[in-house]
């Protein structure tokens, strides 16, 4: 009762100075909701970046060719060609942490189709590379073993390419393209997967059998790339080592050789890209709690005012039986209410802000409860830590001293 009591009496007190509270306030709620939108924006980056590595194939691992040094120069991945289509053969049929292995080559292309035409890239691969990198079709077929055996002219083209070529609800299955004015038949379009996390269109792409772009495009006998798919998520480091091991073999590399080709996985491109995105979010955040501990000054500076101002009030009320710890709880319950009522205004404000943001700015964005816990627990003990100096000093006044108080 007494607790309901002292808090009649700060409500009653607070109201007496409106403005003075709501401006006293304004740090708390900007803090809070600066803080809310920057863990929102962090985690729907974070989200964000999970979805691009899962639509580029979870399990996946990719080998680079290149990675020497040169004149005492390192260079990097896909500066030196190295990699064969025996390199590929190896690991498929030698690597017990991989399911399926293609090699990838590839070629920027310009397309015709009739009085049509599109600059985009074509890619020479076996059939399990749709598997690995989690495409699928939405119209047609992929093109079969036969088709690779053969080095038949057929492909499957992505929705950019269609688009442009034939329309954006033409069917293209079954009709002719000519690439570097070598006809092909498309035999599949692809479900359209996006943007990825660079910006890239993922749809802006043309497959093909691995053999007929390196028999009838390309005059090498060198790789771009070998992508395989690991036995499963936790088996990706153990399919890295494996890899690297044969091939070091493959290349008949010695102990004090270097590598001279790069394997990657879809895991370490997202822990790294995680990394970054938690760094920036929490130096956002740090950023945006200024405006709490601005806040929580400001606090005490008001509180510091209103036990000037009521220096009698508080002598009175010492001089009819309040102890000290009433006085405490007065003045702390004051501070706590103004800076729990301004991380509650401040809540729904970043929440607004944050919806907003990822309405119109175009920014993935994911408000979760425990980021609203922490705002609301941390603009709490902001109240209690910045209103205890004021309480206490208001509670330590000598009560004749108080009541001389002009």
């Amino acid at each position: 009762m007494r607790i309901l009591n002292l808090l009649k009496i700060a409500v009653r007190s607070l109201g007496k100075n409106k403005l003075r509270v709501l401006l006293t306030m304004l740090g708390i709620i900007i803090g809070v909701a600066s803080v809310i939108a920057m863990l929102a924006i962090g985690q729907g980056s974070k989200q964000n970046i999970q979805a691009s590595m899962a639509n580029l194939g979870i399990n996946s691992v990719m080998i680079y060719p290149g990675s020497i040094n040169s004149g005492g120069v390192r260079m990097g991945a896909g500066s030196y060609s190295t990699l064969t289509q025996k390199d590929a053969d190896v690991i498929a049929a030698r690597c017990e942490f991989v399911t399926d292995v293609s090699p990838v080559v590839s070629k920027s292309s310009q397309v015709i189709a009739g009085d049509q035409n599109w600059h985009t890239n074509v890619v020479g691969v076996l059939n399990p590379y749709f598997g690995i990198r989690d495409l699928t079709i939405a119209i047609g077929n992929t093109f079969s073993a036969t088709d690779e055996h053969t080095a038949a002219k057929v492909c499957v083209i992505g929705q950019t390419v269609s688009t442009n070529l034939f329309g954006a609800d033409a069917n293209p299955v079954g009709k002719l393209i000519r690439i570097n004015s070598i006809p092909f038949k498309v035999v599949g379009l692809l479900t359209v997967k996006g943007q990825n996390m660079f910006g890239q269109d993922q749809d802006d792409i043309i497959v093909a059998p691995f053999s007929t772009v390196m028999k009838r495009m390309l005059s090498t006998m060198y790789l771009n790339a070998i992508l395989a798919s690991a036995t499963s998520e936790k088996d990706i480091a153990k399919a890295e080592d494996q890899i690297s091991v044969l091939l070091r073999i493959q290349h008949k590399l010695t102990p004090v050789d270097q590598d001279d080709f790069t394997v990657r996985s879809q895991a370490d491109i997202a822990n790294t890209f995680e990394s970054i995105s938690n760094v920036m979010t929490i130096l956002l955040a740090c950023i945006a709690s200024i405006s709490l501990l601005v806040g929580g000054i400001g606090i005490m500076n008001i509180m510091l005012v209103s036990v000037t101002e009521r220096t009698r009030e508080i002598g009175i009320r010492m001089a009819v039986g309040a102890k000290g710890r009433d006085v405490l709880f007065q003045f702390i319950i004051e501070s706590v209410f103004i800076s729990v009522l301004g991380g509650a205004i401040g809540i729904v404000l970043g929440i607004l802000i944050s919806l907003v943001v990822g309405r119109f700015g175009g920014w993935p964005v994911v408000i979760t409860g425990t980021s609203i816990a922490i705002s609301f627990a941390f603009s709490s003990a902001v109240g209690i830590f910045f209103g205890w100096y004021p309480a206490n000093k208001a509670a330590n006044l000598n009560p004749i001293d108080a009541l001389r108080y002009e």
